[in-house]
């Protein structure tokens, strides 16, 4: 069973940057792709960003590209979204998800462990 805790989210002016972490539990296959999520007021969980573990292949939300990066600590078994260039609909509660395999998915049904969520309000 993986453990995911999420952290760094806050309020921040539009424009600012705030940077997010999650730490896994441990980094298996069943960890192997690390996804970041968000779900604003009266709205779908969306995805925003994801990572793979083995090499740090990224892929990101049309709607972050070039706002937003994503890295990882192998050694702290942590992944880093940086947000740049927030903007008010930004705002949401971010979460961090894992799942099996080799593969990015922007599906939230295809993750298989959740962290409890970070909120992020971004003020004009």
């Amino acid at each position: 069973q993986v453990q995911l805790v999420e952290s760094g989210g806050g309020l921040v002016q539009a424009g600012g940057s705030l940077r997010l972490s999650c730490r896994a539990s441990e980094r298996t296959y069943d960890s192997n792709i690390m996804g970041w999520f968000r779900q604003a007021p009266g709205k779908e969980r969306e995805f925003v960003a994801g990572i793979r573990w083995n090499d740090g292949s990224t892929s990101y939300a049309d709607s972050v590209k070039g706002r937003f990066t994503i890295s990882r600590d192998n050694a702290k078994n942590t992944m880093y979204p940086q947000m740049n260039s927030l903007k008010p609909e930004d705002t949401a509660v971010y979460y961090c998800a894992a799942r099996r395999g080799m593969t990015v998915s922007q599906s939230q049904s295809r993750y298989d462990y959740w962290g409890q969520g970070t909120q992020v309000t971004v003020s004009s």
